[in-house]
């Protein structure tokens, strides 16, 4: 049976934003005069939710220090100026959405992103996109890879999970895409690398957005 509905990850997936993220916590870090840390670090960092991203980020004096809640505060007041500075979404990813949006696929975005991030990030660089809904991370309702979120919103469209897909770039989308029952499909394009993908799950592994058009991709 075709699949109907294609549920998207956001970061590393949908949009390449690794450098706003770490320029955010990179300026938290130099503003309390903690060590920045490097690039090559944040694929690692990123996907668990901003509290995680945020512990991992900070030297053990400072979590010792019960810092923790204070620094995500300040990170997020520092993400509120960079978070479009040099994000981007992936290319040929606009034209992918549209695409599936004229064949008739509802599409929708689940993030461990705070929600007014996801929203914020969603209507900027997806302008037209027609989402379903854009979900994410909320204080009453657990983050990935917990599926409650992802069965809450195809329950919004009467939609059965093995009707559906979700698109990650990380083992917890993975992960969380089959514990909901639904298509786990894996991009290569992401934050993380295809060993984690395939040891979480990943039944289909793409390459490039246009792949999404692939009809044996659909067709589940």
């Amino acid at each position: 049976m075709p699949l109907s509905t294609f549920i998207f990850d956001l970061d590393g997936t949908l949009l390449d934003s690794i450098a706003d993220l770490a320029d955010a916590i990179n300026r938290m870090l130099a503003e309390h005069h903690y060590p920045t840390q490097p690039m090559e670090v944040f694929p690692l960092y990123i996907g668990d939710g901003v509290r995680a991203l945020v512990e991992r980020a900070l030297p053990p004096e400072a979590l010792a220090r019960g810092e923790l809640d204070a620094r995500v505060a300040d990170y997020q007041r520092h993400y509120a100026d960079t978070w479009n500075l040099q994000s981007k979404p992936y290319e040929g990813m606009l034209d992918a959405l549209h695409q599936m949006h004229a064949q008739g696929h509802a599409i929708g975005v689940l993030s461990n992103k705070p929600q007014a991030f996801t929203t914020l990030c969603c209507d900027h660089f997806f302008p037209g996109i027609p989402f379903f809904e854009v979900r994410g991370a909320r204080d009453d309702v657990p983050r990935k890879p917990d599926p409650a979120a992802a069965l809450d919103m195809l329950a919004s469209l009467g939609v059965a999970p093995e009707d559906a897909a979700y698109i990650g770039d990380s083992g917890i989308d993975m992960e969380m895409a089959t514990r909901a029952a639904m298509i786990p499909i894996g991009v290569r394009w992401g934050f993380r690398d295809e060993a984690e993908l395939l040891a979480n799950g990943a039944k289909i592994l793409i390459d490039h957005p246009r792949d999404l058009l692939n009809p044996s991709l659909l067709s589940g």
